[in-house]
């Protein structure tokens, strides 16, 4: 097991440098001086060029480059051009709405879409198993906004039972403000989930073992929950890997959607104002997310599947 973690690692590694690296350059070339978003039209070029000396913008690629790497090593991330603020505490501060959000929709996505996929896969073309594929592609078919703003009306215009922004305060408040997105990101994610493990679990039962199985006598219960579930989670797990990296990635329609702090609202924001230190600092913790995620699925697949680790 150790061997496997240490090779995962190894594999994790270089796929950050490059993620990072591509992050650098590509941030390089976009349109748009820094220098003139902060100073204005009205800038005279002697003021914009001491300003640009002042970010290292003056420096060739390379040194930016070196530079880069150096504060990255260091955990600094630089400071707002806006504001002054250390990027690394504007990070801190909207870091914990964004994953509150995220794991939240992902609890509600497999609560609804395992059972579900599972008990529709038991009783294939039955009355269930038609309501549940209804179900599942109805929800992959609204988009995220459109469902969050359906909610909103219903829920907070409509009969005024939930609040359609802002992320409240103490547990409670945050849980109340928390209800809406999180069902808006949950049911569409229940029904990605549902499929897939409707889908894992039809051709898991159908396998030879599981007939040999049940020709022995045993329990269809121990049969289902003991060998079928097993293999047939894996697929599972990858999806709901995937949809936390997309969530937390794509958690900016949904944050200005109900009006909440978080990530997406920084780099939104970061976005508006050609703040490109937040922004770089906020892909660089999408990308070390997204990577972290797929490392954790990695060892997920092994804990589930002890046969997946010599592969």
């Amino acid at each position: 097991m150790i061997y496997y973690l240490i090779r995962r690692l190894l594999v994790a590694l270089p796929t950050m440098f490059i993620t990072l690296s591509l992050i650098f350059f590509t941030l390089r070339v976009l349109p748009g001086d820094p220098a003139l978003a902060i100073l204005g039209d009205n800038a005279t070029e002697e003021a914009l060029n001491n300003l640009r000396e002042q970010m290292g913008l003056n420096a060739p690629i390379w040194q930016q480059y070196l530079v880069f790497w150096g504060d990255i090593l260091r955990g600094d991330f630089g400071l707002s051009i806006a504001s002054g603020t250390p990027v690394i505490n504007l990070i801190a501060s909207n870091f914990s709405p964004t994953i509150i959000l995220t794991l939240t929709s992902i609890f509600i996505g497999s609560l609804i879409g395992i059972p579900s996929g599972i008990l529709s896969a038991l009783r294939p073309n039955s009355f269930i198993d038609t309501v549940v594929r209804i179900v599942s592609i109805t929800w992959v078919s609204i988009p995220a906004f459109l469902l969050g703003i359906i909610l909103i009306l219903i829920f907070s215009l409509k009969i005024d039972l939930l609040p359609s922004m802002g992320a409240g305060e103490g547990f409670l408040g945050t849980m109340y403000h928390l209800i809406l997105p999180s069902f808006t990101l949950g049911l569409i994610n229940s029904a990605v989930i549902m499929r897939i493990a409707r889908a894992s679990m039809l051709e898991e039962v159908n396998q030879d073992y599981i007939r040999t199985a049940r020709a022995k006598g045993i329990p269809t219960g121990i049969v289902i929950f003991k060998h079928a579930l097993r293999n047939s989670l894996i697929p599972v797990i990858t999806v709901i890997g995937l949809d936390i990296t997309a969530l937390i990635s794509g958690a900016v329609i949904t944050e200005t959607i109900f009006s909440r702090p978080g990530l997406g609202s920084l780099a939104v924001g970061a976005i508006t104002t050609r703040d490109f230190p937040i922004l770089q600092g906020c892909l660089i913790l999408f990308a070390a997310l997204v990577i972290i995620v797929n490392l954790i699925i990695d060892i997920t697949y092994s804990i589930v599947n002890p046969k997946i680790r010599p592969s």
